[in-house]
């Protein structure tokens, strides 16, 4: 069932007032997800080859923190190349407001146009919006250039999927760690787990069932975690 809530005033205000980041929310399943496939992929193929426990730890930890790592650089680069390019976008919004204002009120009268605002409705939301410069200018970058309506913030996307990622990668190591003699099948139970886990707690933002999204994602991770185990068999000695 889809997430309802309530219109009362102060439902509304706050909701509004929260200001949502769906990007921290996407960070922090796809690192989830990533961080379990990626370990359990080196458990599998490890134990495929017939190696020894201490090599699946030492690969697993590994693949834990030097992936994990690589993943929130590459999520901490992408991040600032947006927040920077909004920067200087915002910049020459500003300028442009500056040199050619009326240009700018025209670009804001064709937006509102678009979403359907006709008359002296638009013109009335045109002359409001542009007496605050930063929803005018938010305006002009979401609509004109699509950018996000908030600055990203590069450092907190960068640490959400690296704690998601060691966080979740973990877990399929823990039989190992703890010296468990059915290492191996503790593990792939613990990491189909996981992975219905997560794809449950995704289901809460998406239409699918909870079983459903569990279950693709199950299949997902455990599709890369048989790919790896059948490599790992061909140099099984």
């Amino acid at each position: 069932m889809a997430h309802e809530h309530g219109h009362s005033a102060a439902e509304i205000a706050a909701r509004l007032d929260a200001q949502t980041d769906s990007s921290r929310l996407r960070d922090a399943i796809f690192g989830g997800i990533d961080g379990t496939v990626t370990t359990f992929a080196i458990v599998a193929g490890v134990q495929g080859a017939g190696l020894s426990a201490g090599i699946v730890v030492a690969l697993g930890l590994a693949n834990v923190l030097a992936d994990g790592f690589s993943m929130a650089a590459g999520n901490y680069a992408g991040t600032k190349a947006v927040a920077d390019d909004r920067r200087r976008l915002w910049a020459v919004e500003e300028r442009h407001i500056r040199a050619n204002r009326q240009g700018e009120l025209d670009e804001l009268d064709q937006i509102l146009a678009r979403k359907g605002l006709h008359g002296e409705v638009r013109k009335d939301a045109t002359t409001m919006i542009s007496h605050n410069k930063e929803q005018w200018i938010s305006i002009m970058l979401a609509e004109e250039y699509g950018l996000p309506a908030t600055d990203p913030r590069p450092i907190r996307a960068a640490l959400v999927i690296f704690a998601a990622f060691v966080a979740a990668g973990m877990f399929p190591l823990l039989p190992y760690l703890l010296g468990l003699s059915t290492a191996f099948s503790w593990s792939i139970g613990i990491s189909a787990l996981t992975f219905f886990g997560i794809g449950t707690i995704k289901a809460r933002w998406s239409l699918a069932p909870w079983w459903r999204s569990g279950f693709e994602t199950l299949l997902i991770g455990g599709t890369a975690a048989a790919l790896a185990f059948a490599v790992g068999r061909l140099f099984h000695p």
